[in-house]
């Protein structure tokens, strides 16, 4: 704790040069008196309470002066916060929600291990605005640029395979996320496109999709999702819902001319593990340059003083009217 105006608390010698003239008053007996013949019954009785009691009032206002003096030299407290200014950084989740995402060779399935997996990147970049697009046979926004983090992660959980036109257009999805970007004045952006098919939809090639990200100088990261070889899927049977084992086809050739004309990289995950892992790579790879800067906060003092001053003077009264009023 400091003082604002530290020279007030000179004030404090008022209340102390009216201690000394009070003590003074009493020693000396300059109090008015009374001459008697004797003083043996006061004396027998020693100290009444009334010879106690009666100082009460003046230590009271003693108190509450001193009180006001410190409220009226501003107490405060202070404490060091850290400011961290964030190189801003635009990040659009681009995911494939085809019925393919279903597959099971992920843990429960793709899109399942998919979205958990987006969830856990999102809570670990707090400083960046992130947005989601989804994309199947077409393309839309699930949720627009934001820092918003419960938002984006109620969004992300809300993903499922039945919400949009089945197939893979991954122009239209990458597409997109670019226009989501294109006004934006952040010094990085980035789009992380994961898809498990091949592009067999949609009125945007992804090839040109490509072309306007790394006109707008946005950097695309693509994941390929799906096991080597073959993958058991649900397959819809006249005897309900059967899974069956089918060839995983991902077009990596394109995924990797996508990341190339745009600066970035291009991953392939066959298991919850190597997605995570591609994540936490991409999270390393697009960390924000920070500067940390030191400023006090202040908290103001002077109000918790003014009501103890107040509080003292309002005893000081009821002493006064309840208590030596009524005193013989």
């Amino acid at each position: 704790m400091f003082f604002e105006y530290p020279e007030l608390l000179w004030l404090l010698l008022v209340p102390f040069l009216l201690v000394l003239r009070y003590l003074y008053i009493e020693l000396a007996d300059r109090r008015p008196h009374l001459r008697v013949s004797k003083a043996t019954p006061w004396k027998a009785g020693g100290k009444s309470v009334l010879d106690i009691i009666r100082h009460i009032p003046f230590l009271l206002r003693i108190a509450a002066l001193c009180l006001l003096v410190v409220a009226v030299a501003r107490p405060r407290s202070s404490r060091k916060v850290d400011r961290i200014d964030t190189e801003g950084i635009d990040i659009v989740l681009a995911m494939d929600v085809s019925t393919s995402m279903l597959a099971r060779d992920f843990n429960p399935d793709r899109i399942s291990a998919a979205k958990d997996i987006a969830i856990e990147f999102i809570s670990q970049r707090p400083s960046d605005r992130m947005g989601i697009v989804v994309f199947a046979g077409e393309s839309y926004t699930q949720c627009p640029l934001t820092t918003d983090r419960a938002t984006l992660i109620n969004l992300m959980k809300e993903i499922s395979t039945d919400l949009i036109e089945d197939g893979t257009a991954i122009g239209n999805g990458l597409a997109t996320a670019v226009a989501r970007m294109k006004d934006s004045d952040a010094k990085s952006r980035v789009v992380i496109l994961l898809t498990d098919g091949v592009n067999n939809s949609g009125e945007v090639s992804p090839e040109t999709a490509a072309e306007i990200a790394k006109t707008y100088g946005i950097r695309v990261y693509t994941i390929g999702v799906g096991a080597n070889g073959e993958a058991p899927y649900p397959v819809i049977t006249p005897w309900g819902v059967q899974v069956q084992n089918m060839k995983v086809e991902i077009d990596e050739k394109l995924l990797n001319n996508i990341a190339s004309t745009t600066g970035g990289r291009y991953f392939r995950a066959t298991d919850n593990t190597k997605l995570s892992e591609i994540y936490s790579e991409i999270n390393k790879m697009e960390k924000a340059r920070t500067t940390v800067d030191s400023f006090p906060v202040y908290k103001e003092l002077f109000l918790g003083y003014a009501l103890a001053a107040l509080l003292c003077l309002l005893l000081e009264m009821l002493v006064k009217v309840l208590v030596l009023r009524r005193l013989p």
